[in-house]
């Protein structure tokens, strides 16, 4: 180990990367938020080499803010770059730098720490609403964040936060492991930060502070970390992560994210899926972590009587909330997948991920397909059941009748009606991005 800061191994890398770009500009090629940021006419050398700028002075061409502002994590441009740069890695920098330009530490600090303390109670308060003390206990909440497991696991399981908030799907992942014996201990929660807030404050010292902290505390397993989120995925494997190897010479664990970690258990699985399914599916695609979508494809063909429909519609962003920047195009997206959907007259619209799912469950509501988690469909295949609770309660868009609906855990949880229908409100049925259909009033 040396003596080496987290922020110092940062920059050392960051600073190797901006060497390695030839400003070849093929990132920008690849890119399918150029179009939809209103930067397709700008020279693409000229942008990834704004880009280097914006990273190393904190500022750079305009085309290139945009850029580096819409990014939607897609990693198209990891794919594109011939060099071993990973341009995604850059364009966070430049967000970074951005932001530090702005304003002060102070001020960026308190903005990390504001998103945090949003991002705790919103995740909180939406898994305590559909869950008893057990099952949070069982997600890795409550006193289980801060217990350490009895024996080593095989794996630690990584929530991340936001899955919280749909929380069957997480249950469903544990529930799928339990059926092929592998041992696991589950940390997450903001208990549990992966650091990505803090960065996109502009605060890499305390990004690295929250990050090492956690993977410190998920060093502790035979086989590595299993992700689900992401975000939290692309932060640890991509900034966190390599930063510590420069500081320590090693990395302290392998992360899989955790779809492609089934696919490489198939054969293992395959026994587990005994009951037909016999439904007619199209997936929803994001293939910003690569492997993702084909391993995805790949379990569901695994299942008896899953037909799959390709929509034909693009694969854009890390996933579904990573697209927040460039809300237009997102709601497009989303209007188009649904008219496809409905046209190809599918029974099912699958999601990979809980943000996706979170977006899109309600239209379940108006149209004449389901809306599922590639989870449920696995479950289901194996006699695994968990209902989706998250969508019960956001498909009626009534706030107070949510409230009601979760009385009883609101009181077993001792939280805040006013504040638990606050949230209600804001992150779930505030969170729908394209509107469901108008309805008359009664």
């Amino acid at each position: 180990m040396t003596d080496v800061s987290f922020e110092a191994a940062l920059n050392e890398r960051t600073g190797a990367m901006l060497d390695a770009c030839t400003r070849c500009g093929k990132c920008v090629e690849a890119c399918p938020s150029v179009r939809p940021a209103g930067i397709a006419d700008a020279a693409p050398a000229d942008v990834i080499a704004g880009v280097i700028d914006l990273v190393r002075l904190g500022e750079g061409a305009e085309a290139s803010r945009k850029w580096a502002s819409s990014c939607m994590l897609s990693g198209d441009c990891i794919r594109a770059c011939n060099y071993g740069v990973n341009p995604r890695f850059l364009l966070a920098m430049a967000r970074s730098a951005m932001r530090r330009k702005e304003s002060d530490l102070a001020t960026r600090r308190r903005a990390g720490v504001k998103r945090y303390r949003e991002t705790s109670r919103d995740v909180a308060t939406l898994a305590r609403i559909q869950l008893d003390h057990a099952a949070l206990e069982r997600l890795g909440q409550g006193t289980a964040s801060v217990t350490a497991p009895d024996e080593t696991p095989d794996f630690i399981f990584y929530t991340g936060c936001n899955v919280l908030k749909t929380p069957h799907i997480a249950l469903l992942a544990l529930d799928i492991m339990d059926a092929l014996g592998i041992s696991y201990s589950v940390m997450g929660g903001p208990s549990h930060c992966c650091g990505v807030m803090q960065l996109r404050t502009g605060d890499a010292e305390m990004s690295g502070r929250m990050g090492t902290s956690s993977v410190d505390k998920m060093s502790h397993s035979k086989s590595g970390v299993l992700s689900w989120c992401p975000s939290c995925y692309v932060q640890f494997s991509e900034t966190t992560l390599p930063a510590i190897e420069r500081q320590r010479g090693a990395k302290p664990f392998e992360m899989t994210p955790f779809l492609r970690f089934l696919r490489g258990r198939l054969e293992q699985l395959r026994p587990h899926l005994c009951e037909r399914v016999a439904l007619r599916v199209a997936l929803h695609r994001h293939s910003g972590v690569a492997g993702i979508v084909e391993a995805v494809l790949e379990l569901l063909e695994a299942v008896p009587g899953i037909e799959i429909v390709d929509l034909e519609q693009p694969s854009a962003g890390l996933q579904s909330a990573s697209m927040a920047v460039l809300p237009d195009y997102k709601r497009e997206l989303q209007r188009a997948e649904l008219e496809a959907a409905r046209g190809a007259g599918i029974d099912a619209l699958v999601t990979i991920y809980h943000s996706d799912h979170r977006e899109l469950c309600a239209h379940e509501r108006d149209q004449p397909f389901r809306i599922l988690n590639v989870l449920e469909v696995l479950g289901q295949s194996m006699g695994l059941h968990r209902g989706d609770r998250y969508k019960e309660l956001k498909i009626t868009q009534e706030a107070d009748l949510i409230v009601n609906e979760c009385a009883d855990l609101i009181a077993t949880h001792s939280l805040d009606p006013a504040l638990a229908r606050a949230v209600v409100v804001k992150a779930m049925l505030g969170d729908q991005p394209l509107p469901l259909q108008a309805r008359a009033q009664p």
